[in-house]
Order: structure tokens, then C-alpha cells, then sequence
């Protein structure tokens, strides 16, 4: 965190240059600011900050562009407004990265906003709702297709696994895990069946791309190596910890799997409970009974924890199951940047963090390099009428969450009743039932599709889907009713009292107001209705004090 010393010798440094270049703006902002124009501007310093070869970049309010006088910025003068600005950023842009720090200065009497910006990191442009900002000169732009590319071209200057393990040998390979990669490999390649058995041990492993040149690589030592061979890895710890919790989020069992990570993934999917669940279906009293989670989910989940795994960083896999959700984690960036583009474009990536391990595991059978693993979790989520997996990717990990139950019955009905839905679409609604923000372009195009109704952020289920899907009781309580059914029954209230203060009026509203609003919400809407009744229609008045009314029926 940079003192003001430090932050005045910035300031005046960047107001003395000629004009902005591409890693610092200054801003009036007198009163305000778009947010949305502040996020592109996020998006923009912080790509070009990467370019140049900056580790940050500067967004400055308070100051004039022309001239660099100080006019002061009164942008969200309360401290904990700017802190609330980070998680809003973090929420629209690629890996959730948000700013170093928001700096203010008291200068000549005016204050002065300094906004930190991060470099984009290595390999990752930064996003803001999706799309890709840089700058031409002082002008904000979209980032152009080579800026794009030359910042992705960074992600991979030197494959970890793929290093070679001096001292080691074929003898430091588990032979069961030897046995059966041979057995995978001929299951994925039939036309090499025979050739196969007839291959050493270094043969069929030069073949399946885990040593080079028979020399023994550190992939292969992950993912054939026997437990004690993990000293081999350096800092890296080779190992998978499955931990169950309660209800409270008490440990109640672990289990720890170190190499080989080829047949650790067996042994942490068995500890997983995996128990059925039943949910009724639409149209019979009889209940369908699944399994909470699809073997193939678990199995793609743990397995992309392995080969995404940034090793050099010290960390061990993790899969937490709870009772009714699996969390799986892993150190590193998402490299794809976005899940949601991996999803839509259901391709294979051009770069990867672990290229020759990725390419291994592909030849074993553990992951399809060919694209569309995370694209089939999706979807086999979908065809059980399951919540959409989560992945949150901030603090340089990737935490996937997948639910094994039916979080909102209205969302599970809709997807039932709605089978043409595309899984863009699908994954907006998800945000839906899960009470998340959609950004401007996702509640459009639900709104547009009769989706959705409501406004930011309460938006639920239209009526024209509820109909179909038979939700109309469901939907009347989330929109909720009229004014006017409140104020009449608040009046009718009084007319079997005397007065009533402002806690009766809660115990008889708060309940029954929409369920979409949250209890802040509900309150600050009793709290209009008595303003109305009270001043606009004069149909009640107080006879206590303010801090303590005494609401009676005008006669």
C-alpha cells in the first residue's frame, strides 16, 4: 500500500507529462461517474498496463484533463461506498480481478481519487461485462484482435510438467499405474492394440507422451509415480485431500491421495458418498430417484483439477463434500479467461498451463483435450434439472461448485417444461434462482424472450413461463400484490384497534409482503405505505410521537 508521500510524488509526476498515454486518464468526475464507463476503463489500463509492461496503471478523479488543475471529486465520498466499488468491479470482470487499491487525497482543499489498476495478468486479457477494452492513444477502444492474441501469447512460456526428472527411472513408476495406462491407452487408440503389448515400459511411455526420449518427465511422475518417487516434485505437492463436512461445516472425515494421481482419482471418487435424491415429477405422485451427482461430473471435475493445477505454487487439490454439494479447487488462473465463453464456444483451448501433462492425461483417457468437457457438466446438470455448476476464479484458483439437489422447484419446472432453451440462456435463468446479478446484456435478452420480469436486481420467472409450467400461485406471491390490498387491510387493523404502533404494523405486513424483496426491502415498503396513507390519503394519522407513533384510522 503506497504512502501519501509516495502517492503525491505519482500525482505530480503524471500531471507534469505532456499528455495521457495509454496507462493513466484523469478525470473531473465532479459529482459522479458511469459505472459502466469505469468498468471499461478498468478493463482498458489494466490490458494496456500488460503491454507496456507496467505492473499497474493509474484512473484519476478530481483532476481536469486539459490544464491537470485540481477540481475536486465528490465520486462516492463514503469510504465504505469506494471498498464496495472493488466487488463490483470483481463481479463483471475476467477472474474477478479488481483494484490494487482506491487511494484518496485531500489537495488545496479538494479531494482527489486515485484509482490502483493491476497489469492483466500473463496470458489473460481483462474482460468487463465480456468484452475486451484497450486504448488508441488517449481514446478508449475495444482491444483489437492482435493486442488480444499478443497478451495471450504470454500464457505459456515454459511447461512445468514437462521438465525432466534427473535422477529418476522407469523403477520410481508404480507398475499398477503402468498396467493400466497401458490398458487406457489401447482403449482410446483400438488401432495401436497390438503394437502395444508388445512395447517396454519406456516404448509405451515415450508413445503416450509421459517421458521424452525415455527420460522420465515430472507428469509422468504425477500421474504414474509411486507415493515415495512425490520427493521428485520439489515444492510441488502431488496430492488430492477429499474432506467431508456437516451440516455446520465441521470436518467429519478426510482422506489424503498422493501419487500416482492416475489411480488417486478412483480411490477420492469412491470415498464420495453420492447418495440418491428424490423430487417429484411433474404430473405423478411418484417421486423420481437419481443420484445427487453424474459419476462423469466428479470424475471431469477432479480430473481438470490435475492437469490445471499450477504446481509451482506449493498447493494440494482439494474436494470438500457436503450434503448436498462438492467443491472442488485447484491453485492457478483460469486460463480460458471466461467459463462462460469456454461453455458457448465448446472448443479446445490454445493455450494450457500444463500442455505436455494435458496432452498425457488425454492419451490415458482422464480428460478430452478435444474441448467440451466443462460444456457436458453443464449439460448433464441440465438434463437432471440441477443448478448450473459455479466456478469462482478469484484469488488465483479455479472453485467449482456442483449442487447434487433442486434448488428452486419453478427453475427445475422450467427447464422440464422448456426443452428449446439454449444453455446461454439456461445458465441466465440459473442466476436467477440463485439471486445473482445478470449483467445488462443477459437481462435483456431474457427480458426480450419473455423470460424474466421485474427490475434490477430483483428480477423472477415471467408470467407467460409460469403459466405454461403451471407456476401461476408461485408467481402471484413473488410479484406480490397491489398497494391498495395492503393499505385495506391495515385499515381494517384499525378498525379493531385503537391505534397501532409501528411494531404491530411489521408483525401484520412483513410476512406477507413480496418474497422477492429482501427484509430491508419489505421495511422501507411498509414505511412508504404508511407515508402514503398518511400524507397522500389521509386515511390515518399519528397521534404518538415520531420515534414513537401511535397510527389511528381517520373517522
Amino acid at each position: 500500500m503506497l504512502q501519501e508521500d509516495e502517492l503525491i510524488e505519482t500525482l505530480n509526476k503524471l500531471r507534469s507529462l505532456p499528455s495521457e498515454t495509454e496507462v493513466f486518464e484523469f478525470k473531473e468526475a465532479k459529482n459522479n461517474f458511469d459505472f459502466t464507463k469505469l468498468g471499461k476503463y478498468f478493463s482498458a489500463l489494466s490490458n494496456e498496463a500488460n503491454l507496456k509492461g507496467t505492473p499497474y496503471a493509474w484512473l484519476i478523479f478530481g483532476i481536469k484533463d486539459r490544464g491537470r488543475t485540481i477540481v475536486g471529486s465528490r465520486f462516492r465520498s463514503e469510504r465504505k461506498d469506494l471498498d464496495n466499488l472493488k466487488g463490483e468491479i470483481a463481479a463483471k470482470t475476467t477472474n474477478r480481478v479488481t483494484f490494487i487499491e482506491i487511494y484518496e487525497l485531500s489537495l488545496s482543499g479538494s479531494r482527489v481519487v486515485m484509482f490502483q489498476i493491476p497489469a492483466a495478468p500473463k496470458g489473460i486479457p481483462i474482460a468487463f461485462e465480456g468484452h475486451y477494452y484497450g486504448r488508441d492513444g488517449e481514446e478508449l477502444s475495444p482491444l483489437n484482435l492482435e493486442e488480444i492474441e499478443r497478451i495471450r501469447g504470454q500464457a505459456i512460456t515454459e511447461d512445468w510438467s514437462a521438465g525432466i526428472v534427473q535422477d529418476a527411472t522407469t523403477n520410481d513408476l508404480d507398475p499398477s499405474a503402468i498396467r493400466k495406462a497401458r490398458k487406457n491407452f489401447k482403449e482410446k487408440f483400438h488401432g495401436l492394440a497390438v503394437d502395444v503389448d508388445s512395447w517396454n515400459d519406456i516404448t509405451f511411455l515415450n508413445k503416450a507422451k509421459l517421458t521424452i526420449k525415455g527420460k522420465i518427465t515430472r507428469a509422468a511422475i504425477l500421474l504414474l509415480g509411486r507415493p515415495e518417487s512425490e520427493h521428485f516434485l520439489g515444492r510441488a505437492d502431488a496430492k488430492i485431500r477429499w474432506v467431508l463436512k456437516d451440516a455446520k461445516g465441521n470436518d467429519k472425515d478426510y482422506y489424503i491421495e498422493s501419487c500416482p494421481l492416475f489411480l488417486a482419482v478412483d480411490k477420492v471418487y469412491s470415498k464420495i458418498r453420492n447418495l440418491k435424491y428424490r423430487y417429484m415429477k411433474e404430473g405423478t405422485l411418484f417421486p423420481d430417484e437419481v443420484a445427487q451427482y453424474e459419476p462423469f461430473v466428479i470424475r471431469e471435475a477432479i480430473n481438470n483439477c490435475i492437469a490445471h493445477q499450477d504446481y509451482t505454487k506449493g498447493g494440494r487439490i482439494n474436494v470438500v463434500e457436503m450434503d448436498d454439494q462438492l467443491v472442488f479447487t485447484n491453485l492457478g488462473s483460469f486460463i480460458p479467461g471466461s467459463v462462460e465463453r469456454v461453455v458457448r464456444e465448446d472448443a479446445p483451448e490454445e493455450h494450457y498451463r500444463n500442455k505436455f501433462l494435458a496432452t498425457a492425461m488425454f492419451n490415458l483417457k482422464m480428460v478430452d483435450t478435444a474441448g467440451g468437457g466443462i460444456r457436458k457438466m453443464f449439460n448433464y446438470q441440465r438434463a437432471r434439472f440441477f443448478p448450473m455448476p459455479e466456478y469462482d476464479l478469484s484469488k488465483q484458483r479455479v472453485k467449482v461448485t456442483i449442487i447434487g439437489k433442486v434448488l428452486d422447484l419453478d427453475f427445475a419446472r422450467l427447464l422440464a417444461k422448456k426443452q428449446d432453451l439454449d444453455l446461454d440462456d439456461i445458465i441466465a435463468l440459473d442466476k436467477v434462482q440463485k439471486k445473482k446479478a445478470l449483467s445488462v446484456s443477459e437481462s435483456k435478452r431474457l427480458k426480450g424472450k419473455g423470460l424474466i420480469e421485474g427490475r434490477k436486481p430483483n428480477y423472477h420467472i415471467s408470467f407467460d413461463v409460469a403459466e405454461k409450467a403451471n407456476m401461476q400461485a408461485d408467481y402471484i406471491k413473488t410479484r406480490g400484490l397491489k398497494d391498495d390490498h395492503f393499505k385495506q387491510l391495515l385499515l381494517e387493523y384499525l378498525d379493531k384497534c385503537k391505534y397501532v404502533t409501528k411494531e404491530d404494523i411489521d408483525k401484520l405486513l412483513l410476512d406477507i409482503l413480496p418474497g422477492v424483496l429482501d427484509e430491508s426491502q419489505r421495511k422501507n415498503k411498509i414505511r412508504n405505505l404508511i407515508y402514503a396513507m398518511s400524507k397522500k390519503d389521509k386515511t390515518i394519522i399519528n397521534k404518538g410521537t415520531n420515534r414513537y407513533p401511535k397510527w389511528v384510522r381517520v373517522s
